[in-house]
């Protein structure tokens, strides 16, 4: 049975949470805009919930843990005013002046504007101990993680650009990185393979793919089998950085926003501006390159100061009174 609630309508809405979300919700409740932040059931918070040290976000010398961290973001949107609801959006109806958000239980929001900042997810190797480990010695983040693999011996799995970064950025910290490869070539552009190749630190597994992570408490080793002969063998790691890609959450908006190549929401230029007037987007689902916590935060103030703007020029003198 379909809710509407209370027949008000918001002045914005923000889907998901993490870095970009609480930002915009700090923001645009400081603005005395009123967000409800539709939160999400169990990705509140996002990646940064899996992630045990986070030592490169700005105002933290000493670090902090990434639940904590998303704690502190939560409770200073709250302290402004901002609504924190902890469920999941099902659909939504962003065409028109007014935008609609509905939940499972049939509950539908109206606001005059949306921000989208849903993320993005990081893809999985899918074995069963990637979950167990993952903070532990599983990554899927070399510019989050690397210090703590100072003179360590670790592993990068995938063969595109992005796994071939990750390596380079790795030999700053490790003394050794492996590189494990489904095929027998990288897919890669030439130069980041090339300076890959030619690094020694860096060493190449091809054709193998990952069988199984050893580790009670933490990683202790990589199994690979070679996808010819069938041949599994031991790496001795103590890192393991998944790099196999990653995938926007745009499932609810692909078929109403523009998208980019890469499967991001399209923006206009440095703005959170969408494909349609109302809707704005930030953090890692616009974003298919930086993809880190402090990024995300200022794609969110973006947002919010955007939305700010948009609804100084949609509102009535009446609206905007209230």
């Amino acid at each position: 049975m379909t809710s509407v609630q209370n027949d008000v309508i918001r002045d914005v809405i923000i889907v998901g949470s993490g870095p970009a979300g609480y930002t915009a919700a700090i923001y645009t409740a400081r603005a005395n805009l009123n967000p409800l932040v539709i939160a999400g059931s169990v990705t509140a918070g996002g990646e940064l919930m899996n992630t045990t040290d986070v030592e490169n976000f700005p105002g933290f010398p000493e670090g902090i843990m990434g639940p904590d961290l998303m704690d502190n973001m939560q409770k200073q949107a709250e302290r402004f005013g901002a609504e924190i609801l902890f469920d999941d959006v099902t659909e939504m109806n962003l065409d028109g002046d007014i935008k609609s958000v509905s939940l499972a239980d049939g509950t539908v929001f109206r606001a005059h504007s949306i921000i989208v900042s849903t993320g993005s997810a990081y893809r999985e190797l899918g074995l069963e101990d990637e979950k167990r480990l993952s903070g532990h010695g599983v990554s899927w983040c070399a510019t989050c993680d690397g210090f703590f693999f100072r003179e360590q011996t670790i592993a990068v799995i995938g063969g595109g650009d992005s796994a071939m970064e990750e390596a380079l950025f790795l030999t700053k910290f490790a003394s050794k990185v492996y590189v494990v490869v489904r095929r027998n070539e990288l897919r890669a552009s030439k130069i980041m393979g090339d300076r890959a190749l030619a690094h020694e630190k860096i060493e190449f597994v091809w054709e193998s793919e990952v069988v199984g992570i050893n580790g009670e408490d933490k990683v202790n080793g990589l199994v690979v089998k070679n996808r010819n002969s069938g041949a599994e063998t031991t790496l001795d790691v103590t890192g393991i950085f998944v790099a196999i890609g990653n995938d926007p959450r745009v499932d609810l908006v692909k078929d109403q926003l523009e998208l980019t190549a890469e499967g991001t929401i399209a923006v206009d230029g440095r703005s959170s501006k969408t494909s349609l007037p109302g809707v704005f987007a930030a953090g890692d689902v616009i974003d298919s390159t930086y993809r880190q916590a402090i990024t995300a935060a200022a794609s969110g103030c973006a947002a919010a100061q955007d939305v700010e703007h948009f609804l100084a020029n949609v509102k009535t003198p009446a609206e905007a009174a209230n």
